[in-house]
Parts: C-alpha cells; structure tokens; sequence
C-alpha cells in the first residue's frame, strides 16, 4: 500500500460545487496503469490526474511534471480542466502562490499558469498546441448525432472537427433552445465514421458580446455530459478567429446539468489560452495498491 497526496477540485467554477470536477493524485511514480484507471472510476469524475516526474526527453526541454489524465474508460492525450486543476494542486503542494509550469502530456509540452487570488480562489491557464483543422460535415450528417433536426443548426457555421490536442467536433447551433434540445447519439456519431474518443460540441455564438453557450458529449464514457470542457473550448476560439477574426470568448457550459461553468479562451501568439477559476474542494491522502 502506497499513500500519496490527493486534491478535488472544481476547475472553471465561480464558487465551489460548479464547473468540472477533478481529483489529482500526486507523487505518483510508482502507480500503475492498472491502479489509475481503478481509481478514476473510483472518483466517477470526467478526468482524474496522476502527476509523475516528467521523462528525461521532456526534462531537458523544460518540463516540471507529467500529467497522466485519465477518465472512466482509460488514458486520454490531453484535457483542457485536468491542465489548470493538476497545475493549481502541485502548486500547493509546493507552497507557490504564483507560478508558471510546463507540463507533459502525451501530446507534448504546454505551459500552465496558476496564480492564488487574494480570496483564496484559485485562477489558471494552460497555453494549447495550435489548432489542426479537420473535416467538414452538413447539418443533414451532424443532426442525428446530436438527436435534432437539421433545421435546428446554424448553417452560416461550419459543423467542423477542430482538435489542441484532443478532437471535437464543433456544430453551431441556432439558438439556446436548440442548444438545450441536443442528446448525443453514440450510434449516429459512428455512422461518421469517426470514431468515438472525441467530444461532440454543440454551441450557440453570440457576436456582438463574444459569448458562446456551449455542451459536451463525451460518448465514449456512455450517456455522459461534460461540465466543462478546456480542449474544446481552445478548439472553439481557434475557430472563430479562422472564420469570424474574433480572438477573444468566454463559453458558458455545464448550465443544463446544475453545474454552470465559465471559460475564458483566447488566441495567443498563434495558439489558444485556456483560462478559468480553480476552486479547492478538498484534499487529504489516497491509500493506493503498489
């Protein structure tokens, strides 16, 4: 038996009890997979952290830690809220109110800021890999994946796959009615023939106050609906800038579920930062096999 610290945290949440949930296990060299995936399904959050020493490659280039992420079904490559939560927990650990850290993932190197507030909330950011462009589908083909009609998209948008390191397909929507009417459809989506490791992103855009409203289906998790989703909103500002020139949005998400989320994304210096409030739930120690 292993104990090892562990933190819950709420990332991109105004107040405790809202945005996304997270737990982050530190001083985690000697877990194994096995023990990792046990204990995120365990947590029963949509991600749950493991932070190691980063590898030596990664070491020479400037990384402080690696952040193993991993959700209910197994690893993912990189998480927009596992970013700021495990940032904001080594953070404390190490007794920083403010720094700056590069992390490792398995998709590469991103950096991660945390800064404490003078309230004792917590604030971050994680600075995403730049946006890869993929392919374009219509409303008749997205519509079912969704469980709506065709009508009900906005079709000035693109229904677009965008991914910074974990793929979304990002479909407009027309309004907030639309938005509320969404279910995902695994069957469907696998009729794209895309897979299902990626989150389908339905979301309404409102120009002239730079505010999306947004959800998130994780369908390869089953039935579930993510709170708030940091890839997929660095995917959605890379987005818009491609299509509108608009660099700067904040994204409401988690709003059907009681769990209401505010994301800050912005586009810097080619890529986009990820930016929200960290709040500390809990933490204490996790007795783990190994």
């Amino acid at each position: 038996m292993s104990s090892h610290p562990v933190y819950w945290l709420d990332v991109f949440a105004e107040a405790p009890l809202a945005g996304n949930g997270l737990a982050v296990v530190l001083d985690a060299d000697g877990v194994d997979d096995e023990t990792m995936l046990a204990f995120a399904r365990e947590t029963g959050l949509s991600e749950t952290t493991f932070v190691q020493s980063a590898s030596e490659k990664a070491v020479a280039e400037g990384a402080d830690y690696r952040n193993r992420i991993w959700t209910i079904s197994g690893e993912i490559p990189f998480a927009g809220h596992p970013s700021l939560g495990t940032a904001v927990a080594v953070a404390i650990d190490r007794e920083l109110g403010q720094t700056s850290f590069t992390q490792e993932t398995e998709v590469g190197l991103q950096a991660v800021d945390a800064e404490r507030d003078h309230d004792g909330a917590w604030r971050a950011s994680v600075h995403q890999d730049p946006a890869l462009f993929g392919e374009v589908f219509p409303p008749a083909k997205v519509a079912p994946a969704l469980g709506i009609d065709p009508e009900m998209i906005d079709d000035r948008f693109s229904s677009q796959i965008v991914s910074t390191g974990l793929p979304a397909l990002l479909v407009p929507v027309r309004d907030r009615d639309a938005l509320a009417a969404c279910r995902g459809d695994s069957e469907a989506l696998a009729e794209l023939g895309l897979g299902l490791t990626l989150n389908l992103y339905p979301f309404v855009f409102d120009v002239p106050s730079r505010t999306a409203h947004s959800r998130c289906f994780a369908l390869d998790l089953g039935d579930f609906e993510d709170p708030a989703t940091g890839s997929a909103a660095g995917s959605l500002v890379a987005y818009l800038q491609d299509i509108l020139d608009i660099d700067r949005i904040e994204i409401r998400q988690g709003e059907q579920m009681g769990r209401p989320s505010l994301i800050e994304a912005r586009m810097d210096s080619g890529r986009p930062r990820v930016s929200g409030q960290v709040q500390v739930v809990m933490s204490g120690r996790a007795n783990l096999p190994g």
